[in-house]
């Protein structure tokens, strides 16, 4: 997935548990946003941990590699082949999230569910966890310094954010810093072409003014 094009996954904070119920079992789901193998087995991990007792902990993971394809991985914990892990995670695949890794613990009832069974419950404990969970798409934004003199900064500054809150434009103006003679405006754009933002700057310093490459970062947007 291109950069323009976002990630779409889970917010970086705690996600909710959610408890299903089928036949006196407890399916309790939790997901999170996991950005590699390591961190998936992680949380994997200290979901064990916080249900010592339970008698599963099935989970399945999807993360992202730079230049390569998507890392799968499932598993069963202890249920029959099949019926737990590999639903899971078609479960997160059909949600289109990635950088996403998700447990169900099951508290076993009494009563068995047969193989059927055993799919449809974790794959709609799977389903109910990732539902409850936030979910953000996370963009890279372009970042752009703006030298301007402090008897200029200021106008600029107010025309630059008064373009934003139109929408007239994809930037944002994200801080300036004020010297004694000049100041930094930073803004970021969704584009990596300066193009845009070089011909609004020009037409409002008349021309002495261009946007300087300043990196990237990742943000998270909501969902």
């Amino acid at each position: 997935m291109s950069d323009d094009a976002g990630t779409l996954t889970l917010a970086g904070t705690t996600q909710p548990e959610t408890d299903l119920e089928v036949k006196r079992s407890h399916f309790l789901g939790r997901a999170a946003r996991t950005r590699t193998q390591e961190e998936a087995r992680a949380f994997i991990a200290s979901v064990r941990a916080a249900h010592p007792a339970a008698r599963h902990h099935c989970s399945a993971f999807i993360v992202t590699v730079p230049g390569g394809r998507p890392i799968e991985r499932s598993n069963d914990d202890g249920e029959p082949p099949g019926t737990a892990g590999r639903p899971m995670l078609e479960t997160l695949r059909a949600a289109d999230l990635t950088a996403t890794a998700v447990v169900v613990t099951r508290y076993f009832g009494g009563v068995l569910l047969g193989t059927g069974g055993l799919v449809r419950a974790y794959s709609e404990a799977a389903a109910r966890a990732l539902a409850a969970a936030k979910r953000v798409r996370l963009t890279t934004r372009h970042l752009w310094d703006v030298r301007l003199p402090v008897a200029d900064a200021g106008r600029i500054e107010a025309e630059l954010r008064a373009a934003c809150g139109r929408g007239e434009h994809d930037l944002t103006v994200e801080e300036a810093v004020w010297g004694a003679t000049h100041a930094v405006i930073l803004l970021a754009t969704g584009s990596p072409d300066a193009a845009r933002i070089t011909e609004l700057l020009a037409a409002m310093t008349a021309g002495s003014a261009a946007p300087r490459s300043a990196g990237r970062r990742v943000v998270e947007l909501p969902v």
